[in-house]
């Protein structure tokens, strides 16, 4: 049995709103996973703020 990742919910209802997906979806993805998809989000959030 894999750990769900400690994220907060604040964070979990961001990326599944970037994503489209429900929040459910979210807290069961692979930790894996959800760690590639908070760096992506990351990493377009700076590209689409220019300061």
């Amino acid at each position: 049995m894999m750990q769900p990742l400690k994220i907060s919910l604040e964070t979990a209802q961001k990326l599944a709103k970037a994503l489209g997906v429900p929040i459910e979806q979210i807290m069961h993805m692979p930790p894996h996973i959800l760690v590639n998809k908070l760096l992506e989000l990351e990493k377009k959030e700076k590209e689409n703020d220019p300061s």
